[in-house]
């Protein structure tokens, strides 16, 4: 991608360096025992999009109940700071053209689009949705409009699990930003009022028709994105395509315990991950991307 010299966001809060936000040590959940990054992110990452709360998950992997976490201390961030490193800058700058693809997108229907904030913590940080830790992997914070992200999530991407570039890294910030749409929209309400009244089969079964939306939203904003900057290179749809599959329900679950369970899956298999992004990718609009109409998705 030619993102250097691009525009950065003004939405972005680095939280890195913080009091409270520092990541020194094991990673521990309301006083439980440590939880190593490399231990639970296979885990860990059928949740890092909120189709299952991944604070709810840490909180139940450390031995407790997740509800009652204490909030770190209150952070004092700096909202229009923009990040002075690499991996800061690349983040901004997608986030950024997220915004002008979005709000060019709504503007056409006579519409304003309230763009998402960027959260760069490092270790742990209070989030509207609880104590936020960086295991959980990037994740969207419904409550609150915030993505949350631990950049050395994009170490792990590449080298645990096999996904390395920087368009692989802009996918999941795009993914992510999928789910503020689907907040905007009232898609992650009406998520949260089934989960009241189905059974957990029937909701791992919709959790997968979000997620697999969020993935062709992604795919939508890299057509128009190309559209407007022509900034990506050969390879690089690729490379989101490559991350896509890799972290796909039944290629985590096989890595992690050599079995499939497809009805515990919750955002989708590597096929149907990989199908629904280059859905979006090639339609450039996101009426292709219902997966909540009847059928097999």
């Amino acid at each position: 991608m030619k993102w250097e010299d691009q525009r950065q966001s003004d939405n972005v809060e680095d939280r890195r360096g913080e009091p409270g936000g520092g990541g020194g040590g094991g990673l521990r959940i309301g006083g439980g025992r440590g939880l190593s990054l490399g231990g639970i992110v296979i885990a860990l990452l059928a949740s890092w999009a909120l189709g299952i709360n991944p604070i709810t998950v840490l909180g139940l992997l450390s031995g407790g109940g997740g509800a009652g976490v204490p909030a770190p201390a209150a952070q004092h961030a700096q909202p229009h700071a923009k990040p002075q490193d690499a991996e800061g800058k690349f983040a901004s700058v997608v986030l950024a053209d997220t915004e002008d693809v979005w709000s060019s997108y709504f503007a056409a229907s006579q519409q304003r689009y309230p763009a998402p904030t960027l959260v760069l913590f490092g270790g742990r940080s209070s989030t509207g949705c609880g104590l936020g830790e960086s295991a959980m992997g990037p994740f969207y914070c419904p409550a609150d409009r915030k993505v949350y992200i631990d950049l050395v999530f994009f170490e792990t991407l590449r080298k645990q699990l096999g996904a390395p570039g920087d368009f692989a890294q802009a996918y999941v910030i795009a993914h992510e930003v999928g789910h503020h749409l689907q907040n905007l929209q009232g898609t992650t309400a009406k998520m949260d009022a089934a989960r009241q009244r189905v059974s957990e089969r029937e909701y791992n079964a919709l959790s997968v028709r979000l997620e697999l939306q969020a993935d062709c939203y992604a795919g939508v904003w890299a057509n128009r994105s190309q559209q407007s900057k022509g900034w990506l290179d050969k390879g690089d749809i690729e490379e989101g395509l490559n991350a896509a599959a890799q972290i796909g329900d039944d290629t985590l679950q096989r890595r992690s315990r050599g079995t499939v369970v497809p009805e515990s899956f919750t955002h989708g298999s590597s096929e149907q991950r990989v199908r629904w992004f280059k859905r979006g990718l090639e339609a450039g609009d996101l009426k292709a991307c219902d997966t909540f109409k009847g059928g097999a998705v």
